[in-house]
């Protein structure tokens, strides 16, 4: 049960550390922070999908063709959206991508706690859910709030308001 622990600290530790460390100063980057850690959280996801193919292959019923093939092609699909989180230009879609996943992804959770399957908690069978289910609800809500809700570009970046602002108060000096 120790991997939705490390979900969470993967994913929330970054954020914290830079808050604290940053205080007032360039909370423009907090929302650049977010989005990277959402995509370590990926990344780790994904390396799963390497180093234990086997158990992710249980996590799929046995009627799913290709089950080996697919789990090394959701774990590249991690892998994309987490370098697409990490870049300002495709974060916006980076983050919707990972929600979706996240989304479409979750039946095999389910499918994996009602077999107890053994990976990452799955094995405590339909009581794992009930750490699953609200983690997978947190992380869908860090990607909607941290990530989707934020400005897109950072708010130092010139807008035609904050010229105009500069240049009236140019023109009172």
């Amino acid at each position: 049960m120790l991997t939705p622990v490390l979900m969470t600290l993967i994913l929330v530790l970054p954020y914290l550390v830079c808050r604290a460390v940053l205080r007032d100063r360039r909370q423009e980057t907090l929302p650049a922070v977010a989005a990277a850690s959402t995509g370590l959280l990926f990344l780790f996801t994904a390396s799963g999908h390497f180093i234990q193919t086997g158990p992710m292959v249980q996590m799929l019923p046995s009627w799913v063709p290709a089950r080996e093939l697919l789990v090394y092609a959701t774990g590249v699909l991690e892998i994309a959206i987490a370098m697409a989180l990490l870049f300002q230009r495709s974060r916006r879609a980076g983050a919707w991508a990972a929600a979706a996943v996240l989304v479409a992804f979750f039946p095999a959770n389910v499918y994996a706690a009602l077999q107890h399957v053994p990976m990452g908690g799955h094995a405590w069978g339909p009581v794992h859910l009930l750490v699953r289910a609200p983690l997978q609800l947190f992380i869908l809500w860090w990607i909607w709030s941290m990530v989707l809700q934020s400005p897109t570009t950072p708010s130092a970046a010139p807008t035609p308001a904050r010229a105009a602002r500069g240049t009236a108060a140019e023109g009172s000096t």
